[in-house]
């Protein structure tokens, strides 16, 4: 308590009528309630170094621009019953500190950090652990969520919240981070004009990422893996989705990645491998799906009736169960220039094109969409049967839905 006090006298004496008011550094040792003391001490602009050790502090307020940074990751512990930092001043910046065990409630959000009515607040390489949410952002701008490990070991969606939460905000980077064994793993509602990039969310209870009602965003070069439902996006337009990997998201009601009512967006040099479906899409319309990879899938493309004017190109489909699934006889989306590993036509003029055109949706799979429970007979030799009689005489295919102009090689994406 000595060095907050000493700061304390010297931070006043500068600051009196006529003194130049400069900023300041502190170091601050583990003693009762020194964290507190030492923000409510501080003015704006000062930085505190947070020394090694274990802190049972929580509901720490920050409403002056400040910097924290913590000296070999110092323990902030809220004990399993109270919440870590609330910030709600501008440009405060927080780095280097773990913060662990907050409470759970039903009725309250209850974060490890939480930003509220805040702008160009920065979250950088800090280590959150077994809280109910990492990284809470509400009613924000311009925030950077950098590098950080977020990790909880909930086995319930109720008990648990997600990694990185963003509630009506804009301009966000939420960048670098690792979230496992959340509820979702990042988390946008009403987010606009952000990005995510460069995170690697795993393991999460139920999606990798998760959109609702956000619009003009995107996602970039981010790994997706054993989540429980893999990714949704959901009643937004305007969402880049590039680069990415959506690796054995697998159950019966998992997805790659999964659009819902999503309008005018982009989807390329994707990777999805090993998913239950790569891709599941409801109401879509205006959606570029291009360059990307769909392998050992057990469906690449369910595409739903109800989805329009759509584009699949030069993709790379290969060792899927079932390319492309869908519950209606009308297409109005569009393929071309893909290639299919299961195409079997020929190019006799050698242009790498196919000469017929190829139809990805098999006649088994039309029957699986109305009858789950005949799955049980895939890679019998009735399947095999019915396949080649569709092909001979086409009566329960789509007949629209085609590529007619195959790529007899596999597209360098």
């Amino acid at each position: 308590m000595n060095s907050i006090l000493a700061f304390t006298f010297l931070t006043l004496y500068l600051c009196l009528p006529g003194k130049v008011c400069y900023a300041s550094n502190l170091k601050v040792y583990a003693t009762a309630n020194s964290i507190r003391n030492a923000i409510a001490a501080a003015h704006k602009g000062d930085t505190l170094f947070i020394q090694s050790g274990v802190y049972k502090e929580h509901d720490i307020v920050v409403t002056t621009k400040i910097t924290i940074i913590g000296i070999g990751y110092p323990v902030i512990d809220a004990e399993n019953k109270y919440q870590g930092f609330i910030i709600s001043a501008d440009s405060v910046t927080i780095q280097g500190l773990q913060i662990q065990n907050t409470g759970r409630a039903s009725t309250t959000d209850i974060a490890g950090i939480k930003i509220i009515n805040a702008r160009f607040v920065t979250i950088r390489n800090n280590k959150l652990t077994d809280n109910t949410y990492g990284v809470y952002l509400q009613n924000v701008s311009y925030c950077y969520v950098f590098n950080n490990i977020i990790q909880s070991r909930s086995t319930s969606e109720i008990n648990n919240g997600n990694g990185v939460h963003a509630w009506k905000s804009d301009h966000l980077l939420v960048k670098g981070n690792t979230c496992t064994g959340q509820r979702d793993g990042i988390y946008f509602e009403f987010v606009t004009d952000s990005h995510i990039e460069d995170n690697n969310s795993y393991s999460n209870l139920r999606y990798g990422l998760h959109f609702m009602f956000s619009h003009d965003d995107t996602y970039t070069h981010n790994i997706f893996k054993d989540n429980g439902a893999g990714v949704a996006v959901m009643y937004s337009h305007g969402v880049i989705m590039k680069d990415n990997e959506f690796i054995h998201n697998w159950g019966d009601a998992s997805y790659g990645l999964l659009l819902k009512e999503i309008t005018d967006s982009k989807i390329e040099h994707n990777h999805f491998l090993k998913n239950t479906v790569g891709i599941h899409m409801e109401g879509t319309t205006r959606v570029d799906v291009k360059h990307c990879l769909f392998e050992d899938n057990g469906w690449a493309l369910r595409v739903q009736a109800s989805c329009s004017g759509s584009n699949f190109m030069e993709n790379n489909f290969i060792g899927n169960s079932f390319d492309v699934a869908t519950n209606g006889t009308l297409m109005l989306n569009f393929f071309n220039h893909n290639y299919w590993d299961k195409y079997d036509g020929y190019d006799l003029d050698k242009n790498n094109i196919g000469d017929v055109p190829y139809y990805p949706v098999s006649v088994y799979s039309v029957v699986t969409e109305k009858i789950p429970d005949a799955m049980i007979l895939y890679h019998s030799f009735l399947t095999d049967i019915m396949d080649k009689v569709e092909k001979v005489l086409p009566t329960m295919i789509p007949d629209k839905l085609k590529d007619d102009n195959p790529m007899m090689k596999k597209l360098k994406l």
